[in-house]
Parts: structure tokens; C-alpha cells; sequence
């Protein structure tokens, strides 16, 4: 899915060595808000916690529900969301580190 290119291409600059913080913003609040969006949707996590009981989502690749897909994507979102602020922490403390040694 393109939105998760933004994602990588992050990641990809931290294994370069650059670091963009405002960037990492910018994704924390697209990410965070379509999460969000995830979370309260018609067929979103609430959804499926309340009136699916939680049921498995894992069990095929197949989407047969909207509920599923729905559920998924809110995960994945929670992991980008992971990634990027780990990768955050990580690029700070070097930046900080090399700041020190000059």
C-alpha cells in the first residue's frame, strides 16, 4: 500500500545516516490520525472487539469481512507507528552522540 512508502523511505534514510525530524512528525500525525480513523471506523477495531467478539483475523489472508481488513490495517498502522518512533530515538541519541564528540 503507497501510504507505507513514506514509512520506508524514512527508515531508508536512517540506515543513511540522515535524519529528518520534522518528517518524523509529519508521519506520527498522518499515521496516528489514520490509526485513529482505524480505530472509530463503522468496521474498525471497536467494531470488531465489541461485536465480533475479537475473533481470530488472522486465521486466512483473505478478507472475507469488512471488519477484518479494517482491523488489520489498524495494526499495521501501530507498527509504522512503532518503527518510525524507534528509528526516532535511535537517530536522536546519535545525532546527540556525534554533537558531543565535535
Amino acid at each position: 500500500m503507497p501510504i507505507y512508502l513514506y514509512a520506508a523511505l524514512l527508515c531508508w534514510l536512517s540506515i543513511k545516516e540522515k535524519f529528518y525530524p520534522k518528517a518524523y512528525w509529519v508521519g506520527f500525525v498522518v499515521y496516528g490520525s489514520y490509526a485513529l480513523y482505524k480505530m472509530f471506523d463503522e468496521n474498525g477495531l471497536i467494531d470488531w472487539i465489541r461485536k465480533h467478539n475479537a475473533e481470530n483475523i488472522a486465521g486466512t489472508m483473505k478478507a472475507e469481512s469488512p471488519w477484518v481488513e479494517e482491523t488489520r490495517e489498524f495494526f499495521g498502522l501501530v507498527i509504522v507507528i512503532t518503527v518510525l518512533a524507534i528509528n526516532y530515538i535511535y537517530s536522536s541519541v546519535l545525532k546527540r552522540k556525534a554533537k558531543i564528540i565535535r
